[in-house]
């Protein structure tokens, strides 16, 4: 989840979330009473408990920002909807008489479980933005990215010594989503990321670029040497089994593309190189590993 560079940016909205949390944990205690006290309080209907402001307030600020349209926050939105909607039909029928079974009532206090774990989620992930370290895979994200590859040119530029830069990009990983929800697309990447991190040597790095791409850095490699590793990355990953919370499990693949560095060039054209390739890999079948190869001019 790529997160707002600012730094009173992302004060601001961590702070506002935490008065999120807070107000919600008041919230809940109103809910409480309403919901299984509601002749001896003399509270009755969603009225007793109503929704906090606090989150309408804070989405509506974020909503402007980098972090709108990511999948965390879009997630946080639909969790605060169902969980409202669940705690008012409660109220509603404990007005009415009809008070709460054991299982409604754990249903919404699970839903509370689930929301405030996503605030919480979120606030680790704005608290480490500034860190470089990706807060779910544990693998650098951008920040960095570009001086590590410039030093990488510059050390080339001084003495030849090679390298490449491969992007890994997880085959059909919307469909994991789509199918089996956002917790198993996490564990997905949680095991690639360490799957790549335990086939590459401490000297190179890997970066997520955001959504299931990763960045691989592999120093003082020709391209043929990189063919060889990244071909061992990719069928290491086909075999890593990853087991999603209800005790299934999953076999995913990914595609990978190559480039190595080749006389004077900008970090962003290199990146775009082994991009390419990865487009050659994905439309190529997928499960494969595709180089970046100067054409001749006619």
């Amino acid at each position: 989840m790529s997160m707002p560079a600012s730094g009173s940016g992302v004060s601001a909205i961590v702070a506002g979330l935490s008065g999120v949390v807070d107000e919600h944990l008041r919230w809940l205690t109103q809910w409480h009473k309403a919901a299984l006290f509601t002749r001896d309080s003399g509270l009755s209907g969603p009225d007793a408990a109503p929704e906090p402001k606090g989150f309408a307030a804070w989405a509506g600020r974020v909503k402007h920002g980098s972090m709108a349209h990511q999948p965390a926050f879009d997630r946080l939105v639909q969790l605060h909807d169902q969980l409202h909607r669940m705690g008012r039909l409660t109220l509603m029928r404990a007005a009415e008489g009809d008070a709460p079974d054991y299982a409604t009532y754990q249903a919404v206090l699970d839903k509370f479980d689930e929301f405030i774990q996503q605030c919480r989620r979120i606030e680790r992930a704005l608290s480490v933005a500034g860190s470089g370290i990706d807060p779910l895979t544990g693998l650098r994200n951008r920040t960095g990215l570009a001086d590590e590859v410039s030093r990488e040119l510059a050390r080339f530029a001084r003495t030849g010594q090679p390298f490449c830069v491969a992007l890994c990009d997880l085959d059909k990983f919307k469909s994991v989503n789509d199918t089996y929800g956002h917790e198993a697309g996490d564990r997905v990447l949680v095991a690639a990321a360490g799957c790549l991190t335990r086939g590459i040597r401490a000297i190179d790095e890997a970066f997520r670029m955001g959504g299931e791409e990763i960045l691989i850095l592999l120093k003082e490699t020709h391209l043929a040497e990189a063919l060889v590793v990244l071909d061992r990355l990719r069928a290491d990953l086909a075999a890593t089994p990853v087991q999603l919370a209800d005790g299934q499990v999953l076999h995913v693949t990914a595609s990978f593309g190559a480039a190595e560095v080749m006389g004077e060039i900008s970090v962003d054209a290199l990146v775009d190189r082994a991009d390419q390739a990865l487009y050659a890999a994905k439309h190529g079948g997928r499960n494969r590993v595709e180089a970046w190869r100067e054409t001749a001019t006619p």
